[in-house]
């Protein structure tokens, strides 16, 4: 990994701030992209250069091609094509049921978490051209990709629509010897789920649910990611990969 250059989308914070020091950690270049957050991602840029990384920040809005582009842009111009991408850059459910949701509200999920992910998977590529070689592409999504719930048809349809895209990429991408994969995190403690990180109360009621009976930790799913991007991983592609502590598997429960 020493030198291989690694684009991580909402770097600012949580999972993606993580993957950025994980790989920085393994001594890669990082460009952390952010949404507005300039100070996030400075301080996930300084843990980079303090893991043994290099690091530079960069503004992208992932919902926008122009922006997808320039940021694309600005980072090969400065050290080359990427050889990784990891997209980590999402907004959470609602908590909207259908009945009372707006069409703003579920194209803006849909805008960021999916198409997102389409737009940078997309510019990576193409900035690749014809090259041959190892890469990767990896997605965070969500245990909510199948285990649904009530009052997240936004996010749920967005992660679900992503699982299709991966194995979609993952296939017309091998020949060229780039790997698509997806993480899908269960209950990990991220500002996304602030009050659980806030709360130890409230954690627990949560935490019941889960036969490890703790949440996970961003680093967890920051060291999956690595292990997906290295040689070790080489025969892995269009896998979807479960890091929940058994969460997922307690679905059907009661029922």
């Amino acid at each position: 990994m020493v030198g291989r250059l690694v684009i991580v989308t909402g770097g600012e914070s949580g999972i993606g701030a993580a993957c950025a020091q994980a790989f920085g950690a393994e001594r890669a270049r990082v460009a952390v992209y952010y949404h507005s957050d300039k100070d996030g991602a400075d301080r996930t840029a300084d843990a980079v250069v303090r893991a043994g990384g290099e690091a530079m920040t960069v503004q992208a809005d992932v919902d926008d091609e122009a922006s997808v582009d320039h940021a694309f842009t600005t980072v090969e111009q400065r050290w080359g094509v990427a050889d990784v991408l990891v997209n980590s850059a999402g907004l959470n459910m609602s908590g909207v049921t259908v009945r009372e949701m707006t069409l703003a509200q579920w194209q803006r999920l849909l805008d960021t978490d999916l198409t997102g992910a389409f737009l940078t998977s997309r510019r990576f590529l193409n900035g690749r051209g014809d090259r041959t070689g190892d890469a990767a592409i990896l997605h965070i999504s969500s245990i909510h990709a199948y285990a649904v719930r009530a009052g997240g048809a936004d996010y749920c349809a967005a992660k679900g629509g992503l699982s299709n895209l991966v194995e979609t990429l993952a296939i017309e991408e091998a020949p060229r010897g780039i790997r698509v994969n997806a993480i899908e995190p269960g209950m990990i403690l991220t500002p996304m789920n602030a009050k659980a990180q806030e709360d130890p109360v409230y954690r627990r009621t949560l935490e019941q649910n889960i036969p490890m009976g703790r949440a996970g930790h961003a680093s967890e799913v920051a060291d999956l990611a690595v292990f997906l991007a290295s040689d070790q991983a080489r025969y892995i592609t269009g896998a979807r990969i479960v890091i929940d502590g058994g969460l997922s598997l307690m679905q059907a429960l009661g029922a």
